[in-house]
Order: structure tokens, then sequence, then C-alpha cells
């Protein structure tokens, strides 16, 4: 029987857990909580705790907490690894992980690949993880060597109880600048935009428009702040030019220029055509 191990069983974690309890593996896992974790076993999504004496006997090991916790993790862990696991953090930015623990997976001699699902909701915890959670969905990997083909099939057998419908490879670099653009800035947006006063007012008002854009203002605010942080160059950069495009469509209004406001509403709709086609 494989076997994997999961650091963390908050949504993430527990959305792997369960996934890999359902695939037949047996599931080790750890949780800074341990009432959580004493539940998971209980329940049957896991079979133990992963523990220093155990880690080795891994297949296959998720880092699925915050990336400061994670770095932390995968160094105390770091002895006690071996050569069997392929070890993997889920952290939402990449390059201060990966950064950190190549270094470590080298002087230790485990294999270590960046990670990231994207997939999730705007819940949090183990009582909101699903077996489910990663059908479809798209994974991005950081390996050590970009083009290492029997690494990425290795990654892709390990990762499939999960069921995820593609995997990427890229950089940590190129990871966290596509990655400020589509999920770092839309989580800024819809916290921002529910701020308004008529947020409070709006029942009996709003229907699709509003449900999509405010879906994300629901979240983990100390994860999302630690995220927005570590990747504040690309995230400025977005935000700064999300203002820009807001300020031109605001001189437009105040202009009463119709012309100049139906370009832009253009624009964008020639955009969203192109990129995601229709």
């Amino acid at each position: 029987m494989s076997t994997v191990g999961v650091v963390g069983l908050g949504l993430i974690g527990g959305s792997f857990a369960k996934a890999y309890h359902a695939a037949g593996w047996e599931v080790l896992a750890s949780n800074r909580t341990k009432s959580v974790l004493d539940f998971a076993m209980l329940s049957g999504d896991v079979n133990g705790e992963l523990t220093n004496e155990n880690v080795g006997s891994c297949d296959l090991v998720l880092v699925t907490i915050y990336p400061e916790a994670a770095i932390r993790a995968i160094r105390e862990f770091a002895p006690y690894f071996g050569k069997k696991p392929l070890v993997m953090d889920c952290c939402g930015t990449k390059r201060d992980v990966c950064e950190a623990v190549f270094p470590i997976a080298e002087e230790y001699g485990f294999l270590y690949v960046g990670g990231h699902p994207m997939a999730g909701t705007q819940y949090s915890g183990y009582k909101y993880a699903k077996a489910n959670m990663y059908h479809n969905a798209p994974m991005v990997i950081v390996p050590p060597k970009y083009d290492d083909i029997f690494l990425l099939e290795h990654v892709k057998e390990l990762l499939a109880p999960a069921g995820f419908n593609r995997i990427s490879v890229t950089t940590a670099e190129k990871h966290d600048e596509m990655i400020a653009f589509t999920s770092q800035l839309a989580h800024v947006v819809s916290n921002a935009y529910v701020k308004s006063p008529t947020s409070r007012i709006h029942h009996g008002f709003s229907a699709g428009s509003y449900k999509d854009l405010t879906r994300v203002a629901w979240l983990n605010a100390p994860m999302w702040a630690e995220l927005f942080l570590e990747n504040k160059d690309h995230l400025l950069a977005e935000v700064n030019g999300l203002i820009e495009h807001l300020d031109a469509y605001r001189r437009a209004m105040e202009a009463d220029d119709r012309e100049e406001l139906t370009r832009l509403l253009e624009e964008g709709k020639r955009i969203k055509e192109e990129v995601d086609g229709r």
C-alpha cells in the first residue's frame, strides 16, 4: 500500500487526505490543532499521526500550510525524510519557499518539488475539505530541474489520486508573476469591493454579477496577507495597473464622454474574447 503524509489539515490538506484515503492509500497527517487530527482519524480519513519516525516511509509528503510555516516544517522533518518520499509544498507563492527549501533538500538528499493546486473555496478548515476538491483542476509544479521528464512522470503518478486534469511546469518567478493576476488581484478587488456602504443594503438588488465578484471576499485574512506581502512586487504592479484602468473609466464618466466610455468597454470585451474565447 502506498502512503501519503499530509502536514496541515485545513481545506487543502484535508481535501488531499480525503482524496488519497478514497483512492486506497494509507494517510498519515500532522496538524497544529490536535483536535482536528483526532477528528480526521476518527472519521477514517487519516490512519495515523505523521511523525519523525514514520515520515521516511511515505511515498509522498504534502506540506499544506502557510509559506513561512511550511519552510519551518520541512526544515524540521529534513533529517528524517530519507530517500523515499517526494516532498511537495502546496503554498500559494513559490519564490520564498523554493529558495529556502531547494538548498535544504540538496543538503539532506531528499527530492523536493514546489507545488500549487489551483482549486479551493472561499471557506477554510477541515470541515469544508472534500475528496473531489481537485477533480479536473490544474496543478502547477516548480521542479528542481525544469526539463526532467522522468521526474514529471513520477510527480504525475503520485498526484493521480487527487484527480488533477493538468499539471503545468514553471519556475518560481513565473508562478508568482502569474498568480498575482489570476488569484491575488481577484482577492484584493473582491475584498475591497464589498467595503462599499451599499453592500449592507444590497439584498433584493443583486444576482450573479454580485455573487461572482464577491465570492472570494470571504477569505482567510492572515494567510492572504502573508501571501500578498511575499509577492508584493508582482501584486503591486497588478494593483497599480488596475487603478490606472479604473481611473480611465472614471474620467470618461466625469466628462460625460459616451464615446470614450463605449471604447473602453468594447476594449475590455474584446480582450476577454481574445484571452478566453467565446
